[in-house]
């Protein structure tokens, strides 16, 4: 690839998205209202702005032949997105920004089981070996957690439980994400799909314990940058980049947003990891890499 065919602004925007959606876990741990109540409030203030960006290239979309109407896969999609976000911001209510943003980058893995069951699709050894290094990486970053079962360290393995099944949700949303792109311009995808996973996550976040309103003016700063910064400066902007990206130079995307919330946790809330889970961390990342690499 030379310079002059290089996507570089395809790939800077997939940096500030991996590096936007790393801070999403930091402002989530900012925020006054009850977990679940943060993910809907996530979507729900992001999607005037989706919908606006998506009414104003609707007719870019019908020169494209794009699709604007609504099907079964956007509300599939807007489904598994609810599960993902409103699991994963209750995971950071029990375990560290670091175990949970980790665990959920886990989705490529069960895209490809998914792949291999469902249509037989074989993968190459590459994949197999970087398989076997992330689930390795996973044991290593979840096992000090799992030393006793009660107390703060089973409040953790319970966090970091719900980070592992975000990331079953989050293939799921993936899988159909893969599939609708082909029909619906990146605004149109987004703003559905946004929107569907507000109304699905907006009884669970009234039923949950804790605030469902911020307690005052300032408590909707952090949820506006969930919003602002991790939802539409973030999943939007790597949805565009990844459309115009080979899938082995998207995997650096998957890379640095983990890599972000281990810093900003680090800086903002003291949140050391032993050297046993940096190493897992490192493998995790390292498996997951190589994974993508050989799918």
């Amino acid at each position: 690839m030379t310079s002059k065919t290089f996507p570089a602004l395809a790939f800077a925007a997939l940096l500030f998205g991996g590096i936007a959606i790393g801070f999403a876990g930091i402002m989530m741990r900012l925020s006054d209202v009850n977990p679940v109540a943060s993910a809907f409030w996530r979507m729900t203030l992001a999607a005037p702005l989706l919908w606006a960006w998506a009414f104003s290239v609707r007719t870019q979309d019908r020169a494209d032949n794009k699709r604007t109407d609504f099907t079964p896969a956007l509300m599939l999609a807007g489904i598994y997105f609810a599960g993902d976000m409103g699991l994963w911001h209750l995971s950071l209510h029990y375990t560290t920004v670091s175990n949970a943003t980790l665990l959920s980058n886990l989705a490529p893995i069960f895209i490809a089981l998914w792949m291999w069951l469902a249509h037989r699709v074989r993968f190459a050894r590459v994949f197999i070996a970087g398989m076997l290094i992330a689930l390795i990486g996973a044991v290593l970053l979840v096992g000090p957690n799992a030393a006793g079962g009660h107390g703060e360290n089973g409040n953790k393995l319970l966090g970091d439980g719900l980070g592992l099944v975000t990331a079953v949700f989050y293939a799921g949303y993936q899988l159909v994400i893969k599939d609708a792109r082909n029909q619906y311009s990146t605004a149109r995808l987004m703003a559905w799909s946004t929107s569907v996973t507000a109304l699905a996550l907006l009884p669970f976040a009234l039923a949950s314990s804790g605030a469902f309103w911020p307690g005052h003016a300032a408590g909707w700063l952090p949820l506006l940058g969930l919003a602002l910064i991790a939802q539409v400066g973030g999943q939007t902007v790597i949805a565009y980049a990844s459309a115009h990206l080979p899938a082995s130079l998207s995997s650096v995307g998957l890379l640095i947003q983990p890599l972000t919330a281990t810093i900003a946790a680090w800086s903002i809330f003291s949140e050391a990891i032993g050297p046993i889970q940096m190493a897992g961390g490192v493998l995790l990342l390292l498996g997951i890499y190589l994974s993508k690499r050989g799918s």
